[in-house]
């Protein structure tokens, strides 16, 4: 790389959460992980009852269903610990956070944005929960605090997320994505690396297309197989074999070369509930993925954005 990557304060080759936090806020900003008691159109039977073949029933192990202003004052307590001084994004990250009444949403983000030490809002959800009345909620928000709307995508392809049971089509998820980015709303695609059936150039395919978007945050994940979904009985009928640690951080090294450099990558990885945990049981050595991706990044010369 005969240049510094230019979003970078380190040896980093793409642009991370904790650089673009530090520059906005001037210090490090942590997540409070929230449940603010939502379902899915996956799971409430508007559109299924099982949710997403890999679901366990939504994300956000780590929360308890406890009333808003007990679970802010656990996850702040929590991250505390590690900073004393520290502030946070209020994340509700457990299921569809924008599926319900607006005035639900309003006495909920309110309260999350009015709480002390709480800087921003980030909120999890699906591309087909953003009905005109919350995106003009939203827009409002926006206009209030540090607002991340973000949308579970996982995939450009139709035929695996029918396969796996998403429930939208990609053109629905372009379409409330333009929405978004007309009301100036910052937001994050979520996709998945190793979903059944697909391959190197699929997962190629979905970071070129998102790349040509050019969306302010991406996370990129790893699929995990959790116990009793059915992705797990997949697993453990033989029919889907995980990726290997060598070929996830191959695949992310140049997943990141099709994306802007302007592009926040907010996650390259993430964790799996240990006690659930089925495969692949390398994706619990973060810190080994996280390396083998900075490695790869030297060894191969490459960058965020190279090929753009």
């Amino acid at each position: 790389m005969s240049n510094k990557f230019p979003y970078s304060d380190d040896n980093k080759h793409y642009h991370t959460l904790f650089y673009h936090n530090r520059h906005r806020f001037g210090h490090r900003v942590y997540k409070a992980v929230l449940n603010g008691g939502f379902t899915c159109p996956n799971l409430d039977g508007t559109k299924g009852t099982l949710g997403c073949a890999f679901c366990d029933g939504g994300s956000g192990a780590f929360t308890k269903a406890l009333p808003l202003q007990e679970q802010l004052t656990l996850e702040l307590a929590r991250i505390r610990k590690q900073n004393p001084d520290a502030e946070a994004v209020a994340y509700f990250q457990v299921h569809t956070n924008t599926y319900a009444p607006v005035d639900y949403l309003r006495n909920l983000f309110e309260q999350a944005i009015s709480f002390p030490r709480i800087i921003g809002l980030s909120i999890g959800t699906r591309p087909d929960c953003l009905p005109d009345d919350v995106l003009d909620y939203l827009s409002e928000l926006n206009r209030k605090t540090y607002l991340t709307v973000e949308l579970g995508l996982q995939t450009v392809h139709n035929r695996t997320a029918e396969a796996f049971g998403r429930g939208y089509l990609f053109s629905e998820f372009l379409e409330s994505y333009q929405k978004l980015q007309n009301l100036n709303i910052r937001t994050c695609l979520h996709i998945i690396n190793g979903l059944y059936q697909e391959n190197f150039s699929d997962m190629l395919r979905t970071a070129e297309t998102l790349g040509k978007l050019k969306p302010q945050a991406v996370k990129i994940q790893l699929l995990h197989i959790l116990k009793d979904t059915r992705y797990a009985d997949l697993y453990q009928s033989g029919a889907y074999l995980p990726m290997s640690q060598e070929d996830y951080i191959f695949t992310v090294v140049k997943q990141l070369e099709l994306f802007p450099p302007e592009t926040v990558i907010e996650r390259v990885t993430g964790d799996g509930e240990k006690a659930k945990l089925l495969a692949p049981l390398w994706s619990m050595d973060k810190i080994r993925t996280l390396g083998g991706i900075d490695k790869m990044q030297v060894q191969l010369d490459t960058w965020q954005g190279k090929l753009l």
